[in-house]
């Protein structure tokens, strides 16, 4: 056991757990009133998975809304995966819990600062390059994992 205790560790970690119930609890219920998320998150952190494009656009940071239109919300014990709409489209984001920097609901007028974490990345498998489908359009399940 370390010589002290981390209580701002401790208190993130809980802060984390309270967030993955909210989530849970919007997935079934879904959003109430006016409330609505906004999330900043750290995308170098490992398990972050989004489109190529997105990457590309938001190399360190990123902040998504999630409001009127989300789907495929799914709460995983370190993560959770949400399609979003963007320009119309709708884009599978995968997010974990320790990527975040910042969840805010502001019709509460509430917001919870979190330091992301970032732990020792697992080995990835080589990566092939990205084949074109017809009409020049690249499939994203060639950029996740296990393909």
């Amino acid at each position: 056991m370390d010589d002290k205790i981390d209580y701002n560790k401790l208190i993130q970690q809980a802060f984390r757990e309270m967030l993955k119930g909210l989530l849970a609890r919007v997935g079934e219920e879904g959003l109430p009133g006016e409330h609505h998320f906004v999330f900043v998150f750290d995308t170098r952190v490992p398990g972050v998975d989004m489109p190529g494009w997105m990457k590309a656009k938001y190399p360190e940071e990123m902040t998504i809304v999630m409001q009127h239109w989300f789907d495929n919300l799914a709460i995983l014990d370190d993560r959770f995966a949400i399609t979003l709409s963007f320009n119309g489209v709708g884009e599978p984001l995968v997010i974990p819990f320790n990527a975040l920097k910042t969840f805010a609901d502001p019709h509460a007028k509430f917001q919870l600062k979190f330091e992301p974490v970032f732990d020792e990345p697992e080995p990835q498998p080589e990566t092939k390059p990205a084949k074109p489908e017809p009409g020049g359009v690249v499939s994203l399940d060639s950029f996740r994992k296990g393909s």
